[in-house]
Formats: C-alpha cells, structure tokens, sequence
C-alpha cells in the first residue's frame, strides 16, 4: 500500500490538532497578541508601556527626581574649573558663574606644578592597591565560611555581628580604635601595667595606611558579603552533590563549583572598585588627619576639601575633582574591557 505525504506508516494520519493549531487556537492567540499591544515585531509601544507601569514609575520618580537634584544638577557647576570662579563679584553664587572671567586650561595645569597635588595621588594610589589586595578578598572569604554554616541560626547571628559595624559612623570607629590603639587604649595600658613600654598606634605616621585599612575592613567587610551570598544562594545544590558523587572534597568543590558561581560577581564589583580608585575616603582621614599629620593622611578627597573650602580656592578645587571624576571614568572603561577579555560581562556588554 503507497503511503501519502504526511500519514503514518500504517496508512493513517495524524490527528489535526497535531499536524496544525486550529482555527480557534490562531484566533486566540491573535486576540491575546492584539490586547497586548504587541507589533508584529513584538514590540510593545511606549504609551502603552508607560500606562502598564505607570506604578513602578510612579514608585521610582523621588528616587530620579532626588538623583537629578543632588547628582546631576550639580555637574553644571563643574564649568567653575574653567573660569577664576569668584563668588564675591556678584548678589549669590550662581550668578558669580556668569561674571567670573575664563581661564580655559590653567586651573588644570596647575596641578601638574603643585607637590601636594602629587602627594595626595600617591597617598591615594597607595591606599587604594593596599585595600585592592587586603580588603577585597575579605568579603568573598566571609561569605564562603557563612554559607559552609550548616545550621541556619548560627549563620543569622555571624551575619548580623559581621553586618552591624557598617551602621556605626566613621566618628565611631575612629573612637573605638582609639580606645584600643591609642596611646591611653587597652593595649597600651595593659603593656605599661606589665613593665612595657606602651605604644601609640594612631599617631604612628608610617603605620596610618594599615590602620585605615584595617577600620575599614571592620567597618564594611561584613556588609560587602551581603552580594557574595545572593550569588552563592542561586547555585543549584545538584552541582555540589554531582561534585561530591565524583569524589571531589571540600575544598575541590569550592574550587570548581563555588568561585566560578562567583566570578562574575567578583569581576562586577572589582571593575567597579578600580573605577572608585580614586575615592578611598573623606571622613575617615579627615577624623585622623591632626594626628598624623597631611603627610600620611591626605588623598585625594580631603585635598579637594582642603582647597575649596578652607582655602576658598573653589575653581582649582573643582578643576581636580572634575579630573578625578575623568580619571575615574577611563578606569572603569579599561577595567570592563580588562573584563571582557576575560570572557566576564563586567559592568555592560561589548
């Protein structure tokens, strides 16, 4: 017996709900497609985007009207570095912009002949490696020995004790380091009460780098664990148990399984470190800053602060930070391309 095209090998055909969607089903799906406002294409029209999150959009307007105010209204003024920017020469400030004569470039090329320019870089640079190398990896090492905590109290009270220095001010920290290090501190009052010469760890110029990374380990290390979590928590236990069946040991499943589950994130957050290299801190070396003298503490941030507030030099003030900012952005541009080579996605996509 011939078999037609489309039938079976004993001769019959499959059914027509099978071989095609019928009449009905096409015209439901065309139904459901027209109610979405769907083209062809599958795009849906802005107007109607607008009025089917009209109420996410509704909950996040303060948030950009306060960003628009207090983020980018404020770039404006960064035209104040072109210019010998004098408030004094007009009724207000903003008003001083438009009288205040143009100096182009010079605010800029001053810095290139100012040494404390350079000594706030290099005290910056210098930070910002030492906390690069001995405060990044502190968050990842918490949240690998936080999620091998098998019982779920003991893990909520690590996580809450990690979490809550974050909350204390830089005042704070500074004072209970104080308290510990200083020279009237535990430490040293237990040394002299034993016959030792006590110490002074936070007027102690030449150790102020460590100390500053050690306050802010203290301070956010527990709260940096909080995105390491989130992506340990989407691995599937199916890749551990896999890993186990094969034989694989703890620390070989954390070798295989865990940091590859993380990288992407530690690639995010690093690219985004390196972009903030340049901002390691006001308040907390600003508190210290008497004690060990600019020397050691000035970076970057309290030499912005130093020119334009005290000294009232506001155009070469801002004329560094708006370099700063720039330098930051090439930063962020070079490590998510360092990124990509690597094959992470890193802030944006190629």
């Amino acid at each position: 017996m011939a078999i037609t095209a489309g039938s079976r090998p004993d001769g019959t055909r499959p059914p027509a709900a099978v071989e095609e969607p019928t009449a009905a089903v096409a015209a439901a799906e065309a139904k459901v497609r027209a109610s979405r406002g769907t083209s062809k294409a599958g795009k849906v029209p802005w107007r109607i985007r607008l009025r089917r999150d009209r109420a996410l959009i509704l909950m996040i307007l303060p948030v950009i009207i306060l960003l628009l105010l207090f983020n980018y209204l404020p770039l404006l003024g960064n035209v104040i570095a072109f210019q010998e920017y004098d408030p004094y020469v007009s009724s207000n400030g903003i008003t001083a912009i438009f009288h205040s004569p143009w100096v182009g470039l010079e605010q800029f090329s001053r810095t290139l002949d100012d040494p404390l320019f350079w000594s706030a870089t290099k005290n910056t640079l210098v930070l910002f490696v030492l906390q690069l190398v001995l405060f990044f990896p502190v968050p990842i090492a918490l949240a690998l020995v936080i999620n091998s905590v098998i019982r779920p109290r003991v893990r909520a009270v690590a996580q809450a004790i990690m979490y809550l220095p974050h909350f204390f001010s830089w005042v704070l920290v500074v004072t209970v380091f104080q308290q510990i290090f200083g020279g009237a501190g535990i430490i040293a009052q237990t040394l002299e009460t034993h016959g030792w010469s006590g110490f002074d760890l936070m007027t102690n110029a030449d150790l102020f780098k460590y100390l500053v990374t050690a306050q802010a380990v203290w301070k956010d290390a527990g709260w940096g664990i909080i995105v390491f979590l989130a992506a340990l928590s989407a691995v599937s236990t199916d890749l551990y148990e896999a890993a186990a069946m094969d034989g694989a040991g703890r620390w070989r499943r954390m070798w295989h399984v865990t940091l590859p589950a993380l990288r992407p994130v530690i690639a995010l957050l690093l690219v985004l470190r390196v972009g903030d290299a340049l901002s390691v801190g006001f308040e907390q070396f600003l508190l210290q800053r008497d004690a060990v003298g600019a020397g050691a503490s000035e970076v970057m941030d309290t030499y912005v602060w130093n020119m334009g507030i005290q000294n009232g030099d506001f155009s070469y003030a801002a004329a560094v930070g708006l370099a700063k900012g720039l330098i930051g952005v090439c930063l962020v541009l070079g490590a998510n391309k360092f990124a990509h080579l690597l094959g992470e996605q890193g802030v944006y996509k190629k």
